[in-house]
C-alpha cells in the first residue's frame, strides 16, 4: 500500500513537471519592474536630461539660463537637454509623448522612451487644469496619470532617475489679466485652481518618495500667493525673464545639491 502511495506521488510530481517549466519560462521573459524613483547618480559625462511639461517649461526655451547654472555646478559635464514643453496640453497627453513620436510647433518629437535619457524632470501642468472635470474628480485623474506615466518610464528606462518639478505660483489678483478678461473672483477662482492641481503633484511626489522641485513655494510673496516678480507682465500666466532665471537656477541647484551628476 505504501509503494503504491509513492507511485501516485511520483506520478503526480511528474505531470506537473511541464507546468513549473511554464511558470519559470514566464518568469524569465518578464523583466524585473526597478525603479529609481530616488536619486541615482549618473557617471556619464555627457548626461541627457528631458524636460516634460506645458507651456510653463517650453517658455524656458533652450534653456539658454540653465546651461549657465548648470555650467556653474557641473564645470566638466556636457548636458543634452531637451525640451517636451508643449504649450496648451494637459498631464493626460503625457503617455502619448514618452510611448509615440509627436508633432508639435510644427515639429516631429521623437518618442520619449526611445531617448537613451540619464534623467526625467515631470512639471505639474498645473496652469491646464482638468476644468471638464469637478476638482476632485480632475485631480484623482491626474493620480491616475502620474501612475501610469511612472510606470512606462521605469519599465522602459529602469536606471534613469526622476524628478518632479513644481512650477512657479499663479497670482491670484491678476492670473491672466493680459489675455482673458475676468471678474476678480473669477480670476481668483482660476488662480486656485491651478494652485490646487500643482500641490496635488507636489502631494503625489511626497507621498512616493519622488525627488521635488518645490519652486511654488519657494515662488510665493508675502501674502502666500505669485511673486509677481517671476511673472510675465505680457500675460500673467507664464515666466517673466526673472522668472526663467529663477526657475533654471533653482533646477540647477537642486540637481548640484542631490549629486545627480
Amino acid at each position: 500500500m505504501l509503494k503504491r502511495k509513492k507511485f501516485i506521488l511520483i506520478l503526480i510530481f511528474i505531470s506537473l513537471i511541464p507546468l513549473f517549466a511554464t511558470i519559470y519560462f514566464f518568469q524569465k521573459q518578464i523583466p524585473e519592474r526597478k525603479t529609481t524613483l530616488g536619486i541615482t547618480q549618473s557617471k556619464n559625462p555627457n548626461p541627457t536630461i528631458v524636460f516634460v511639461g506645458d507651456s510653463m517649461t517650453e517658455y524656458l526655451g533652450n534653456f539658454d539660463e540653465l546651461r549657465g547654472y548648470l555650467k556653474k555646478f557641473f564645470p566638466d559635464k556636457k548636458f543634452l537637454l531637451l525640451n517636451y514643453g508643449f504649450g496648451s496640453t494637459n498631464i493626460l497627453s503625457v503617455l502619448d509623448r514618452l510611448e509615440r513620436d509627436s508633432d508639435h510647433a510644427g515639429r516631429i518629437f521623437q518618442a520619449i522612451n526611445n531617448i537613451p535619457f540619464d534623467l526625467i524632470l515631470i512639471e505639474s501642468f498645473g496652469h491646464n487644469p482638468l476644468s471638464e472635470y469637478p476638482l476632485e474628480e480632475g485631480l484623482k485623474l491626474q493620480e491616475e496619470a502620474l501612475d501610469k506615466i511612472i510606470a512606462s518610464i521605469t519599465q522602459k528606462h529602469p536606471k534613469s532617475s526622476i524628478v518632479f518639478v513644481a512650477t512657479i505660483a499663479p497670482n491670484n489678483e491678476r492670473y491672466a489679466e493680459g489675455t482673458t478678461n475676468l471678474t476678480d473672483e473669477k480670476r481668483r477662482e482660476w488662480a486656485e485652481e491651478r494652485v490646487s492641481y500643482i500641490k496635488n503633484h507636489i502631494k503625489y511626489a511626497k507621498i512616493h518618495n519622488i525627488p521635488l522641485v518645490n519652486i511654488y513655494e519657494q515662488s510665493l510673496d508675502k501674502n502666500g500667493t505669485g511673486n509677481i516678480d517671476y511673472i510675465n507682465s505680457n500675460d500673467f500666466i507664464h515666466p517673466s525673464p526673472t522668472g526663467v532665471y529663477f526657475i533654471s537656477e533653482k533646477i540647477a541647484k537642486f540637481l548640484y545639491q542631490n549629486n545627480f551628476f
